[in-house]
């Protein structure tokens, strides 16, 4: 405390003031004519003499020093406007009172075990009242009770040193404060007062320093990182499916948990594309890194990948269309990605992975698969051709997409935490989203996670009883000839009719079969087989041929003979489309809804 500071204002030192003021006064009077010392010189030891006064008496030897010495008074005082110096009081001229008395602060001072009140300041009672000495304090100082701090005296009595305990809310919620609590020492003829006395004459100093703006500035800070974060996190979730979608032969759920409390959103990803003809395209991603760009980014590959999917392309040749796209968009960015495409009629999960972390499935009987390479770079690398692979997706199997949130941890081998995956796979039962959220709790992902994770479930039913009656397949292989075409037709007509279709959809079935049968005569090549296949929701009905050359639905002129098979098809299906098969060839396909029970 800057006690010259504050010295004119204390009560009590304007005698002192005025007395060292007529005494300075004098020696410079004594002093006139004289020549004064250098600033900062020091007289010789040697011949230092004293000066004597006009009237004969001898100088001060006090004010001869300049200051700069201990032990030695200052030469100069501080000058007010009048002219006269004004010499300021050393701090042990003033007493603990006074200098109590004007600080700020809440100030209270307790002695003995039962922390009586020997003193509260002006600033105390200005705070919370008048406040009578010698009660004790759970009776005289309740605010103390309120603010949680008659253990925390206790505990300063006991050992004997300071403690201090921040942002104490005052009752009422209006005032917060940082309260030191100080163990001293007391005089005994101060305890002496006290009709039951501290033996050991020992007190505590309460200060309690207002951080009220200090309190209410935190909490704004705070309030405003739980809206920024609230806002990161949803704009990560609207970046994600709403809703994921159902394929009629799939049971899919997926989650994400957003990492720690930082405001600064991630790049997980995943997505469910429903291809047609039964396929369903399954992708999960995590771009590295935290941060509005990642989440940029990873909102740029998802829509590409949704993009890329219609195309209906292997697995490996959507990643290599991803790779070049993520290079183009930020070569800084690293991004991991994986992409599976189901087919139910082959019972097969096709896939290429660009860094990501293998697909595991649990069959029916527990047995967990990891899916083997290949494995390629992440991507925007470039330069590295992917490659697809497949594992095996029966009925009553599940299967885990996820990102490195879920396995990885700091110390740890990841393959630890993907072993840790498999454990907790191989027991977890129930629904999509059951074994995700048992997944979850397994590895330990909870609110305060420091990464961000995504995890999808998908399950291949095994339908039994009358749920398995809404699930056929037939096929046929069509050799050519001109007898392909009746074949066909008399083929699907017999199929749809068992199926206890209703007429108009046996017609519309059978046209469409027709049609595309005779497409695949014209333009394509054997071997060629008709597939007719039917769900709990759709009849689909697909053509393969060893031509990997695409149809595409044109206007046909009043004069063309061909041309028109397609757009027929088109426009009495709920859908259609193409696509290469892997071997080489392509399948032509088309969907019809059916009517709701």
């Amino acid at each position: 405390m800057n006690f010259t500071r504050w010295s004119a204002r204390f009560p009590g030192t304007q005698r002192r003031a005025a007395a060292r003021t007529e005494h300075a006064a004098a020696q410079a009077k004594r002093g006139e004519g004289s020549v004064p010392a250098a600033r900062g010189g020091r007289a010789d030891p040697g011949t230092e003499r004293s000066t004597p006064a006009a009237d004969g008496r001898p100088a001060d030897p006090t004010v001869t020093g300049t200051g700069s010495g201990s032990g030695t008074t200052p030469a100069v005082a501080p000058v007010p406007r009048t002219g006269v110096p004004i010499a300021a009081p050393t701090p042990d001229e003033l007493s603990v009172r006074e200098v109590l008395g004007r600080l700020p602060a809440l100030v209270a001072l307790v002695h003995g075990p039962e922390h009586r009140v020997a003193y509260v300041n002006d600033a105390y009672t200005a705070g919370f009242g008048t406040r009578a000495p010698g009660a004790p304090a759970h009776e005289a100082l309740p605010e103390l009770g309120e603010l949680g701090l008659l253990p925390l005296l206790d505990q300063v009595q006991r050992s004997g040193k300071p403690r201090t305990a921040k942002n104490r809310t005052a009752p009422g919620g209006t005032s917060s404060y940082t309260v030191t609590c100080t163990p001293v020492e007391f005089p005994k003829s101060a305890a002496g007062r006290d009709p039951d006395p501290d033996p050991d004459h020992t007190g505590i100093l309460i200060h309690l320093a207002d951080v009220t703006d200090h309190a209410e500035a935190v909490e704004r800070l705070r309030a405003s990182e739980r809206r920024q974060r609230e806002a990161a996190v949803t704009l990560q979730r609207s970046l994600l499916p709403q809703e994921l979608e159902q394929p009629d032969d799939l049971r899919v759920a997926a989650t994400y948990q957003p990492g720690g409390t930082e405001a600064a959103v991630g790049g997980d990803w995943y997505d469910v594309i429903t291809l047609g003809a039964g396929r369903t395209a399954l992708v999960i991603g995590d771009v590295m890194g935290r941060g509005v760009r990642a989440a940029a980014v990873m909102g740029q590959l998802r829509t590409a990948v949704r993009a890329y999917a219609r195309l209906d392309l292997p697995p490996h040749e959507v990643l290599q269309l991803l790779d070049g796209l993520a290079a183009e968009i930020d070569a800084s960015q690293i991004a991991t990605c994986v992409y599976a495409v189901h087919d139910p009629n082959e019972g097969l999960l096709a896939y290429a992975s660009a860094g990501h972390l293998p697909i595991l499935v649990r069959d029916e009987d527990g047995t967990v698969r990891r899916a083997a390479d290949p494995t390629g770079p992440p991507l925007g690398t470039g330069g590295w051709l992917h490659t697809s692979g497949t594992i095996a997706l029966g009925p009553g199997s599940t299967a885990v997409l996820y990102t490195d949130g879920l396995v990885e941890r700091r110390g740890e081998d990841i393959d630890e935490g993907v072993a840790a995956l498999e454990r907790a796979l191989s027991g977890a039962q129930g629904t999509p989203a059951v074994i995700c959220d048992r997944l979850m709790r397994a590895l330990g992902v909870d609110a305060d996670h420091d990464d961000d994770v995504a995890v999808m479930v998908l399950q291949q039913p095994a339908r039994t009883g009358a749920d398995a009656e809404l699930f056929h397949n037939a096929a046929l292989e069509l050799l050519g000839g001109i007898e392909a075409a009746p074949r066909a037709r008399a083929f699907a007509q017999g199929v749809l009719s068992s199926w206890r279709f209703p007429v108009e959809l046996c017609d519309l079935g059978v046209l469409a079969a027709s049609e595309l049968v005779a497409n695949s005569l014209q333009h394509g090549t054997p071997p060629m087989r008709l597939r007719l296949r039917r769900t709990d929701r759709r009849l689909i009905i697909e053509v393969t041929d060893g031509d990997d050359h695409l149809p595409r639905r044109r206007r046909a002129e009043p004069a063309d003979e061909t041309g028109r098979g397609i757009s027929i098809v088109a426009t009495i299906a709920s859908s259609w489309g193409s696509r290469r098969t892997p071997g080489g060839g392509k399948a032509v396909w088309c969907e019809f809804a059916l009517p709701d029970k």
